[in-house]
């Protein structure tokens, strides 16, 4: 890739396929959230839910990226001290228990994965992503790039590839389950926007990655492409899914079962290798945010980097505890345990104030220079 290119993916797709890293993870990419907050709402009704999901993560990427540019923030804690003031601690709390559950998540999908695959224990699994995390983790910013850039690569051709074979071998249900009169109820709306309610953290998840806008027109740009980017493979997952929308609706692999239909045992190791690298990325990016915020206020005070044995301990010890959690709670409980609530508190503490006090602020500023990169 050469140096325009290069600074052409870095500005524009960069952020977003990061910004799909942070939200995909474990229930997204075996098809469990999708299931919880879509599926109930009927074929047309979860479309629409995806819709107004895709829509509020690019208009909040967009306020996301150009507020923490006008403000200089490279992590979420400079960020929310812009936005908040004092109030920023509140939402490193929310914050908190996010990381907590979402890691939890990825350790149960990782457990169910390897049980269902290979045969072996769930703990096993589990222990494969908490190497690959803090193997990723350690090393910083330009690593976890790469891995965000590489992963994309592979997670769009599985899902392009998982469409094909999905319409070929069960294309008649499909149409089926989408020849019935298009009805949109209210809970459509309400899963999309729970949804992206908890999943838009991700935009300040990868605050990292925007060191390389250069201007607004690279923040709108950027936010824009998002929401796309990381709602396609979504898309396609959930059409796939309401041809067997009553049996895959309490599955705690939905993935699986869509997979076994298939009945294509080289594609099903495939997707299950994409599925892991998925939470491998998701895991990575949210222990990154993380480890960037305490490198900030590390150096601050100490006068000399966070080195990647630093980052390699927090890393470890956060996973640790969050495959405990996994462990003990599973994967179906989790998500419709814990995000929901997690949406609710994320909606009030990042949501509301960025979509009013900081539009305000944003619109009140003087022009902002383009950098000299």
């Amino acid at each position: 890739m050469n140096g325009r290119a290069a600074g052409w993916f870095r500005r524009w797709l960069l952020p977003g396929l990061a910004f799909k890293a942070a939200v995909i993870g474990g229930g997204y990419a075996t098809g469990r959230e999708i299931a919880e907050f879509f599926l109930p709402a009927g074929p047309w009704g979860g479309l629409a839910g995806l819709t107004l999901a895709t829509l509020i993560w690019s208009g909040m990427c967009v306020l996301t990226f150009l507020f923490a540019r006008a403000n200089r923030a490279r992590d979420y804690r400079g960020f929310f001290q812009a936005l908040l003031g004092r109030g920023w601690i509140a939402f490193e709390l929310a914050y908190a228990f996010f990381v907590i559950i979402v890691l939890a998540v990825f350790g149960a999908a990782a457990g169910e994965i390897g049980h269902a695959v290979f045969g072996a224990p769930k703990w096993a699994g589990m222990l494969a992503l908490l190497v690959g995390v803090t193997a990723f983790a350690a090393f910083g910013n330009k690593v976890v790039e790469q891995l965000f850039a590489w992963v994309s690569i592979l997670l769009y051709g599985v899902y392009g590839l998982f469409l094909v074979l999905a319409l070929t071998t069960f294309g008649h249900d499909i149409a089926a389950a989408f020849s019935v009169p298009a009805q949109v109820g209210a809970d459509a709306f309400i899963g999309g926007a729970t949804y992206a309610g908890y999943n838009i953290i991700g935009a300040v998840i990868i605050l990292p990655v925007t060191r390389h806008l250069l201007s607004d027109r690279d923040a709108v740009t950027a936010g824009l492409i998002a929401g796309p980017l990381a709602m396609i493979p979504a898309f396609v997952f959930f059409v796939c899914m309401c041809a067997y929308a009553p049996e895959v609706g309490g599955a705690a692999l939905p993935s699986d079962v869509l997979l076994a239909k298939l009945n294509l045992p080289i594609f099903h190791l495939l997707f299950q290798l994409m599925v892991f690298a998925a939470l491998l990325e998701s895991g990575t990016g949210a222990v990154n945010a993380i480890n960037e915020r305490i490198a900030g206020a590390f150096q601050a005070r100490m006068r000399r980097p966070f080195g990647v044995r630093a980052r390699a301990g927090c890393t470890l010890a956060l996973l640790v505890f969050c495959m405990v959690l996994a462990e003990r709670v599973g994967l179906v409980g989790l998500i419709a345990g814990g995000y929901r609530l997690l949406a609710y508190a994320l909606i009030a503490l990042y949501v509301i104030p960025l979509a009013t006090l900081g539009l305000v602020r944003l619109a009140k500023r003087p022009a902002f220079q383009p950098e000299v990169s």
